[in-house]
């Protein structure tokens, strides 16, 4: 299923991504450093959330508390949780 996520803090203003049997495929962002976000979006094809969380959960970007790694963490997080019936 397609999802789409709003960015909070970053320079990216959202991510869309498929999620499909808790793996994610097709990340792509709005916005933000293009070239390190294309690069993310291929780094990151076919992780589990549960590994995705592992390696880039809580990275900051500077002064701020998060990054754009760290927002696809939640967004792929709710989504998850969205499709189990679990979330907002």
């Amino acid at each position: 299923m397609r999802h789409h996520y709003r960015t909070k803090g970053t320079c990216s203003s959202n991510i869309s991504f498929d999620l499909k049997e808790n793996k994610i495929y097709n990340v792509t962002f709005v916005d933000g450093c293009s070239g390190n976000l294309q690069a993310l979006g291929k780094l990151v094809e076919g992780m589990t959330l549960e590994e995705l969380e592992e390696r880039l959960s809580g990275i900051h970007c500077g002064p701020r508390p998060t990054s754009c790694a760290d927002q696809l963490c939640k967004a792929v997080r709710r989504a998850y949780e969205e499709e189990r019936g679990g979330g907002e």
